[in-house]
């Protein structure tokens, strides 16, 4: 497991018992939670939003979008979205599987031929799109690395901070790393959505931004959905964790993960407003709680989106629970990590829920047995996707059941 995945695994993955049932209703169990979270300064806004069997049955904006300037949070705020962007992106390899226009079992370098990064032994394996797709494709990201590692040494971006480079310029750089294991024996959250978006791009016959745009956020009338959006007064000033109050980010950033970890993260704000930042389909995504929930919500293989043998793949997990993807009970499927034993994870959800997270302080879960999509959009770094509050919206969204 990464530094970053064990950070994932510190959310609502990893937490107590699922919590007594309350007889308060669901609106006011999540309205404490939320206005606990503001009250104690652990976030600075929050979105929150809960379907169920494709129907809103709570939706809320607490707290601020930029609290120097004392503006409140609203509804259709829009979030630097981090590893969000990793479904949304999945979303459209799978809508070209179903067009017949990529495979499954392509290797990538039908569509990068350069694209052979190779093992300390010199050996070359082939990687093909499904192990891009459940991060078993043997390649790491900068955030596992020490300073003095290969993808530092090479200058390869994450997709959070902000570099001189094009897509086609990072995944070679990805390329040109060694890599950490042989395709398809091991797990390691990675790059692999970025490289897979470069593969989506070629398969697609565009760019990313533009295969996103006609593969899945103009279908799905996600409508702030974006790699790169113009400076308004919608876009959430982000913040990270800080006593006794977040700190609001201000430029480049380094900002360390929990105590243990060993690593650090670079944050870069303004990526979101740089036309020549790449694409980083890992990590580059900007939209709003409604602009995720439309894509999550094609999880539940309701409507024509894709076909119901793609949704299956998809909500399968392909790694076992051993995988441990966000702690014990997880394995991975298409997009997300999937609950494979609940009693060993400790949590409520159902088996076959999908479920993952992005530093810029989000959490989100899909659980089609409940019927349930829920989206929990912050500004505050890490706190809205790995401290207590993704566990408490859990818990008070599972009391009444």
């Amino acid at each position: 497991m990464t530094a970053l995945s064990a950070l994932l695994a510190l959310s609502i993955a990893a937490s107590s018992a699922p919590a007594t049932p309350s007889p308060q209703n669901l609106t006011t169990r999540l309205d404490a939670v939320l206005d606990t979270a503001v009250r104690e300064q652990r976030i600075v806004g929050a979105v929150l939003r809960v379907e169920r069997d494709g129907h809103t049955v709570y939706r809320r904006a607490v707290g601020q979008i930029d609290r120097e300037a004392g503006r409140s949070m609203p509804e259709d705020a829009v979030f630097r979205l981090a590893s969000v962007s990793k479904p949304i992106v999945t979303l459209a390899a799978l809508r070209l599987v179903d067009q017949g226009r990529l495979r499954l079992d392509d290797p990538v370098t039908r569509w990068i031929p350069a694209f052979r990064p190779a093992l300390a032994d010199g050996r070359v394996p082939t990687i093909t799109v499904h192990y891009l797709l459940t991060h078993s494709a043997g390649l790491d990201s900068p955030g596992a690395q020490p300073p003095e590692g290969p993808y530092h040494r090479l200058g390869i971006s994450d997709g959070l901070d902000r570099r001189a480079l094009t897509l086609a310029q990072n995944v070679q750089r990805i390329a040109d790393a060694p890599l950490v294991y042989a395709p398809g024996t091991g797990w390691r959250y990675s790059l692999a959505i970025d490289v897979l978006g470069e593969v989506v791009a070629q398969a697609h016959g565009t760019d990313l931004p533009r295969a996103i745009a006609d593969l899945v956020t103009g279908p799905l009338g996600m409508a702030d959905a974006a790699f790169q959006v113009a400076p308004s007064a919608r876009v959430a000033v982000p913040y990270v964790d800080g006593a006794p109050t977040p700190r609001r980010m201000t430029g480049a950033m380094d900002v360390p993960l929990p105590p243990g970890l060993g690593v650090s993260l670079r944050f870069d704000p303004e990526r979101a407003f740089d036309a020549e930042a790449f694409a980083s389909g890992g990590a580059g995504m900007l939209g709003t709680a409604d602009d995720v929930v439309r894509a999550l919500d094609v999880f539940h293989g309701r409507g024509p989106f894709l076909q119901p043998a793609t949704i299956a793949q998809a909500r399968r997990d392909h790694l076992g629970a051993a995988a441990a993807t966000q702690g014990p009970g997880w394995g991975f499927g298409y997009g997300g990590a999937v609950l494979v034993d609940p009693a060993a994870a400790a949590t409520p959800q159902a088996p076959g829920t999908l479920q993952w997270g992005g530093v810029y302080g989000h959490t989100w879960f899909v659980d089609p047995a409940n019927g349930l999509t829920v989206v929990l959009l912050t500004n505050t770094a890490f706190e809205g996707m790995s401290g207590a509050l993704p566990r408490e919206v859990r818990d008070a969204v599972y009391a009444g059941e």
